[in-house]
């Protein structure tokens, strides 16, 4: 199949390319970029208006549910949903039944996802079971296709286990990704605050974030060991990773949209869709992540992607499961909250989106250049459009964005050779 995609505006901050031309695609391949390109009898012919064509975005911090809870996402589906919201390719975490903890639950989970227009690419639990207790077969599940590691949904139990993952990862590069939380402080619902109070609900201290950040940066120093922290989501560990990378060490850092966009101010309706783990925090504590985004703090935009079933989260708010889904949402979220409102330019969105993660993985970077893959993620910036759940390609629906206007959106995505746009495959 030939593809010619007709006045785009291409941006690689790569390559330092931003024009408007034409692309040619021959079996997956560019062949041409240029003005004005005349298309052949059997080239497929794609009109753009107000486009912008940039580097496929990457989803490092997703959750598929498969193996183990499919009632409420598949690869399949959850594969779905990132083409719709603009991703070329995404990471799915381990907390799954059986957890992604041998290599033979990794090449299941790359299997499944072949032939699909998103790439998904495994991240391996750190320890066992993500008990906490022994070292998982690290090398032989890298060597199968994962990507990092991490015992996400809890953080990794002890200070040792960290110091011990941390140099077992070293000689191949992989970070280990942490989920920042002391237990003895968690078990929580809700942001520790007035409006706990208020609301007579459990709190989770923001404290108990900043505790495991701060151990685990100490750990990164002594180790000398790549470290990433993920969904940030407070003032002071903003801090703590900018002080960290003033001191050169290889730290890194993920934030959510709902983090950066929300407020705890939303738990007043109880409404579960906004419980989430870590919990939406202070006004202040969200300025302090709009200000590590812009400065180069806060690394990567993820989603953390968690799909629960309707009935799962149809409980009392307390016993109702942390997570929303994000996938669809989360690039209309950053243009609508940070490129509209002036906070990063559109390189700076790609930055967070495409090339940060794929860097912190170790993953090639898709370049818009003659000879390479074509992938790439289309965006128009200035779109307006109204979330819709039912039209969510997510098995799930648990967001507090439907209905929520959003300014900007990825219309679509070029990929292993499929073209997908506007919703459907052409």
């Amino acid at each position: 199949m030939k593809y010619l995609l007709k006045n785009l505006q291409i941006i690689d901050p790569t390559l330092h390319i931003n024009q408007i031309s034409d692309i040619l695609i021959e079996n997956g391949i560019i062949k041409k970029i240029a003005e004005n390109i005349i298309p052949t009898e059997d080239v497929k012919v794609i009109e753009f208006d107000k486009t912008i064509c940039t580097l496929g975005f990457f989803d490092m911090h997703v959750h598929l549910r498969e193996p183990g809870y499919e009632q409420a996402e598949t690869i399949k589906t959850g594969s779905d949903a990132a083409a719709e919201g603009g991703f070329t390719a995404i990471a799915c975490m381990p907390n799954t039944n059986p957890t992604i903890d041998t290599s033979e639950v990794v090449e299941s989970i790359i299997k499944k996802s072949e032939n699909h227009i998103v790439n998904v690419f495994p991240i391996g639990a750190v320890t066992k079971g993500r008990k906490g207790e022994s070292l998982s077969p690290i090398y032989e599940m890298h060597e199968s296709g994962a990507v990092a590691f991490s015992d996400d949904g809890v953080a990794v139990k002890t200070a040792n286990m960290v110091k011990i993952a941390l140099e077992y990862l070293k000689p191949i590069g992989a970070p280990l990704i942490e989920h920042c939380e002391d237990e003895s402080l968690a078990g929580g619902s809700i942001n520790e605050g007035t409006i706990s109070t208020e609301l007579g609900l459990p709190p989770i201290p923001s404290v108990a974030e900043e505790l495991t950040i701060a151990r685990d940066i100490l750990l990164a120093e002594y180790t000398q060991g790549k470290l990433h922290i993920a969904h940030i989501s407070t003032k002071n560990s903003v801090d703590l990773v900018r002080k960290a990378k003033a001191k050169g060490l290889n730290v890194t850092a993920e934030v959510t949209p709902h983090h950066f966009s929300l407020t705890e101010n939303s738990l007043r309706s109880y409404d579960t869709n906004y419980k989430m783990n870590p919990p939406l925090r202070t006004d202040e504590d969200v300025e302090a992540i709009i200000e590590g985004l812009v400065d180069g703090t806060i690394d990567v935009i993820a989603s953390d992607h968690a799909p629960h079933t309707q009935e799962d989260k149809e409980v009392e708010f307390v016993q109702a499961p942390n997570g929303i889904i994000g996938l669809e949402t989360e690039v209309g979220l950053a243009l609508s909250e940070l490129y509209n409102k002036k906070k990063l330019s559109i390189e700076q969105i790609i930055q967070k989106f495409a090339i940060n993660p794929r860097q912190i993985l170790n993953i090639e970077i898709p370049q818009i250049k003659v000879g390479n893959k074509a992938e790439f993620t289309f965006l128009i910036p200035d779109k307006v459009w109204a979330v819709n759940l039912v039209q969510s390609k997510s098995k799930s629906k648990n967001s507090p964005f439907d209905k929520k206007l959003l300014t900007g959106k990825a219309i679509g995505i070029f990929n292993n050779s499929k073209l997908y746009i506007n919703g459907e495959y052409v």
